[in-house]
């Protein structure tokens, strides 16, 4: 997957917990481990903006763009 959800990282940092987060923006500790884990397929901007809110973070703080090494090659192929 090409996008990197470093939700983790930025939990640490703040010193925050999981079902503390959980609380703060409204979802349950089972899907917002599923985002901090980095299986997600998909996320809300709500739910991107009420995390921003509770952990005084950017959007780019969370989410990292790491190109995919086959989507790499189909440039490559390309050119």
């Amino acid at each position: 997957m090409a996008i990197v959800i470093n939700l983790d990282v930025v939990m640490a940092k703040r010193k925050i917990g999981l079902v503390e987060l959980a609380g703060k923006v409204d979802l349950t500790p089972a899907n917002l481990s599923i985002l901090k884990n980095n299986k997600a397929k998909a996320v809300r901007f709500s739910t991107l903006n009420e995390i921003c809110k509770a952990l005084d973070c950017q959007p780019g703080d969370i989410l990292e763009y790491i190109q995919d090494p086959e989507c790499a090659e189909k440039t490559d192929d390309l050119n």
